[in-house]
């Protein structure tokens, strides 16, 4: 039996006493965000962070080896027109701004690779935590597109150099310490064992803070973002505008082929 990719996954949701709330995602496709995916996750997080009792909440995928891989291929190749394009796309604009507005402090867990739109997920988030496996790459220049669309999380976490550098060299990956060292990270860890530990710990010190203060201080934190709400639709834009083009076709058939 096959699995359809673009309906596979899912997004599950626990609280517990203290008020932590854990957000995990799935896809059986190294953690790739298919539409329907990246609409649930938004809306999950924006409805959690509104809940009173949530007090921090813990940004997660399933699995070992991959944070996320970021689009889904299939449902790219399925892209006929620029309105699809940009409806796709704007998912990964959706989650993040989701992320953005949260009241609440979102902890990242990054637990393996993060690729394309799993560093702008990785970005968002407002404290985050990697095992030394968390190596990153923003690949989407090697499939004819680029990373319009997480860009300006990435650009905001890491600064604008090393942004050009990862969305440039679009082939390589780098490590996780690269990522540490520009602030992408705030920890490593060498086991998903002690990256747990550490993040259950930082989590459980922030539920016992004031919960108003915590909301003002991410609010100052994402000051001068407010123009996102557009901005990354823009953005969207363009990216929905060359995943139609032959050349981009051609590098996501190949690249698939691989």
């Amino acid at each position: 039996m096959t699995t359809n990719t673009l309906t596979a996954g899912k997004v599950e949701t626990t609280t517990d006493d203290l008020g932590i709330a854990t957000i995990s995602f799935f896809h059986p496709a190294h953690n790739s965000l298919p539409s329907s995916l990246l609409t649930e996750l938004a809306s999950t997080i924006s409805t959690v962070g509104q809940q009173a009792e949530t007090k921090v909440i813990i940004l997660r995928s399933e699995g070992e080896r991959t944070f996320c891989a970021g689009a889904s291929f299939d449902e790219l190749m399925a892209i006929q027109d620029e309105a699809q394009g940009l409806a796709f796309f704007s998912g990964f604009a959706q989650v993040i701004n989701a992320c953005r507005t949260c009241h609440k402090v979102i902890i990242g867990r990054v637990q393996g690779k993060a690729i394309g739109g799993g560093v702008g997920v990785a970005a968002a988030t407002d404290y985050c935590f990697a095992t030394t496996q968390a190596a990153v790459k923003l690949s989407e220049l090697v499939v004819g597109i680029g990373p319009f669309v997480v860009g300006p999380a990435v650009e905001r976490k890491i600064g604008s150099a090393a942004y050009a550098q990862l969305a440039l060299d679009a082939a390589e990956f780098r490590p996780a310490t690269w990522a540490k060292e520009r602030g992408l990270y705030a920890e490593l860890f060498d086991t998903a064992a002690e990256l747990d530990a550490a993040v259950q710990a930082f989590a459980e010190k922030l539920a016992r803070y004031n919960p108003e203060a915590l909301t003002a201080l991410k609010q100052v934190f994402w000051e001068g973002t407010a123009h996102w709400d557009t901005l990354l639709v823009e953005r969207a834009g363009i990216s929905g505008r060359l995943v139609l083009s032959e050349f981009t076709r051609q590098a996501i058939q190949a690249f698939k082929s691989k």
